[in-house]
């Protein structure tokens, strides 16, 4: 592998996590204070599946966590 292509994939890897923490704080933020841990481990987990899937937006990546939860 060139180096410019290793570069170049963790540039890509550096915005998906910018992107999928900033849905992450937007979905905990969205939320009431106080949630238990297991469900900011869901919320985790769905930006993670979706991610996964492409989805690069951190607003799309919000929806998706959140999708189902009360107070969505």
């Amino acid at each position: 592998m060139a180096s410019h292509s290793f570069v170049q994939s963790a540039a890509v890897e550096l915005e998906t996590i910018a992107a999928m923490t900033e849905a992450f704080d937007a979905a905990c933020k969205q939320l009431d204070t106080g949630q238990p841990e297991s469900v900011l481990e869901i919320i985790a987990e769905r930006i993670i599946a979706a991610a996964k899937l492409g989805e690069r937006d951190p607003g799309c990546l919000r929806k998706a966590a959140l999708a189902g939860l009360p107070g969505e």
